[in-house]
């Protein structure tokens, strides 16, 4: 009698903890796709289908060279994503500056990459486009450079009717001749054209406040990379809640997920740190 209450015991207990899954409300949240990169290296369509199986709205590329998005024709890229039900939100995009460029203060060969990189961009449904680094310039100088370039990439991007904005690591919180690397960008690069993405991760690491940054900077912040160092909520480093309680100040408009490192399979990790996300009722349906 005791092994038939017992087992019916555990039977209900996994029924219940599988309804109560099954009942995470939907979420519109996208997915940073490099956080299945090697799924992706093997096989697309079926890394595509687990994205939406996982219950993700959205998805953000990682894969744009030389016209085409992990080597599908933009158009065949946007057919892929929504034929399982997802749609195509923003990509990681970008062409550094090199010394010769920095030197003569000229980025105009740079902004004709540009030109095909914004049309690809469009005709794969892209509503954003981010550039996720660059490296620590020597001076502020070769900062500003960056900053009238970043600028200027905006202006092109606005007047197709695109979002373009820089994405943070951790090394954008070094000083550059005394001034913070992160505070220059965001005081020398136009609100009108250039948004920031802020990594709240990386910014940790950075050992800044994602929270004083909204405050300091309102609004600059359409799209928040949500990370942790594995899975969301795992490592009690970020603090989310208090994230998630300051977006309207920052001026959220979607919330990306992106999981580099792993407890357990990749796609399981970011199944995981979406339902983290379901679960937690400050996070918006929408932003």
């Amino acid at each position: 009698m005791k092994r038939v209450i017992f087992s019916v015991l555990v039977g209900l207990a996994l029924t219940i903890s599988s309804y109560a899954k099954q009942q995470l409300p939907e979420k519109d949240i996208a997915l940073q796709l490099y956080s299945l990169r090697d799924d992706f290296g093997k096989d697309f369509a079926a890394s595509i289908k687990a994205v939406s199986e996982a219950g993700y709205t959205a998805v953000e590329a990682a894969n744009y060279n030389d016209g085409k998005f992990y080597g599908k024709t933009p158009e065949a890229f946007k057919a892929a994503v929504e034929a399982v039900g997802l749609k195509v939100l923003s990509s990681h995009t970008g062409r550094e500056l090199n010394k010769e460029e920095l030197a003569n203060k000229d980025f105009s060969k740079a902004l004709k990459w540009w030109d095909t990189a914004i049309d690809s961009h469009l005709a794969a449904g892209m509503k954003y486009i981010v550039t996720p680094w660059m490296p620590v310039p020597s001076t502020l100088a070769d900062l500003q450079i960056y900053c009238d370039y970043y600028n200027a990439i905006g202006q092109k991007c606005k007047e197709k009717g695109i979002l373009y904005g820089y994405h943070n690591h951790a090394h954008e919180f070094t000083e550059i001749e005394g001034k913070m690397m992160y505070d220059y960008m965001l005081e020398h690069t136009n609100p009108e054209f250039v948004f920031f993405q802020m990594d709240v991760y990386w910014t940790i690491i950075g050992k800044q406040s994602p929270v004083e940054y909204f405050e300091k900077y309102p609004g600059r912040f359409k799209l928040l990379h949500i990370k942790d160092k594995k899975e969301l909520g795992q490592s009690g480093m970020v603090g989310f809640d208090a994230i998630f309680n300051h977006t309207d100040v920052a001026g959220v408009q979607f919330l990306v997920v992106e999981v580099e490192q792993y407890n357990y399979p990749p796609a399981e990790s970011v199944k995981r740190s979406l339902d983290y996300l379901r679960a937690c009722p400050l996070v918006k349906v929408h932003y």
